[in-house]
């Protein structure tokens, strides 16, 4: 669905935004107008489907809700690396496919991991779609080995 797909972009970029305020200010809340996604009603840009925008804005309020659990989960799969030294790209993109993984059943994993694929390869470095397939692969073998594991 490409209003899934522009979605999944629109939340992924207002969870960067809200990691440089989170980062900033350790406030946990969503900033006001964070979930107008301004920035996509520029001129000249593509106008967003009601639909995209909702579901853009239930990713990002799950997202933000559940972020201590979400990013103890990232920590988890994260070999040698820490959190915090994360590109905030990549980390928009883990955390926004990680609630999805965790959080929406509805949703199948292969085109959870798909989409933040092709997200990192749009917008994140050369080697960003390797790294986040490999952290959220790891993260749905273990969702997928129960309960106890998470």
């Amino acid at each position: 669905m490409a209003s899934r797909r522009k979605g999944r972009i629109l939340a992924f970029q207002a969870l960067y935004s809200w990691d440089v305020h989170y980062s900033q200010t350790g406030d946990v809340s969503i900033p006001d107008g964070l979930l107008e996604f301004s920035w996509s009603l520029k001129p000249g840009a593509q106008a967003s489907s009601s639909e995209a925008v909702a579901f853009s804005r239930l990713l990002v309020t799950g997202t933000v809700e559940n972020i201590a659990c979400i990013d103890s989960m990232i920590q988890k799969h994260l070999k040698n690396w820490n959190i915090e030294r994360l590109s905030r790209v990549d980390l928009a993109v883990l955390r926004m496919s990680a609630y999805a993984l965790m959080f929406q059943s509805d949703m199948p994993p292969t085109i959870v991991i798909n989409e933040a694929i092709g997200i990192s390869k749009e917008f994140g470095s050369s080697d960003s779609y390797r790294f986040v397939n490999g952290v959220l692969d790891g993260i749905l073998k273990t969702l997928a080995s129960g309960p106890q594991a998470g």
